[in-house]
């Protein structure tokens, strides 16, 4: 039961400029699902991808508002990155996910 909810916390690794530059310095952003911690987060990574993680960092990425011609639309969805820092001589191939 454990490992399922781990191996559905990771949703999609988080693709921008930004992380991609971070990946030479053994970092990684990730999608998860708001009720993820950073406990739960470093066991699913260290399980799915067999790595020694060094350190994770959380970031709720608020909801932002949608406007259409100046009307209020609604509001896009918030959601949770988590940056993860490996262990000097770890990898993640981020191409076998896609």
């Amino acid at each position: 039961m454990m490992q399922n909810r781990l191996l559905r916390l990771l949703q999609s690794p988080h693709q921008t400029e930004k992380a991609v530059q971070g990946n030479a310095n053994n970092q990684y952003v990730f999608k998860v699902e708001q009720r993820a911690t950073k406990e739960t987060v470093k066991q699913a990574v260290e399980q799915i991808f067999s790595v020694q993680v060094f350190k994770v960092r959380v970031v709720n990425v608020k909801r932002k508002r949608i406007e259409k011609f100046g009307r209020l639309k609604g509001w896009k969805k918030g959601w949770k990155k988590v940056y993860v820092s490996l262990k000097p001589g770890h990898a993640i191939e981020l191409s076998k996910l896609e």
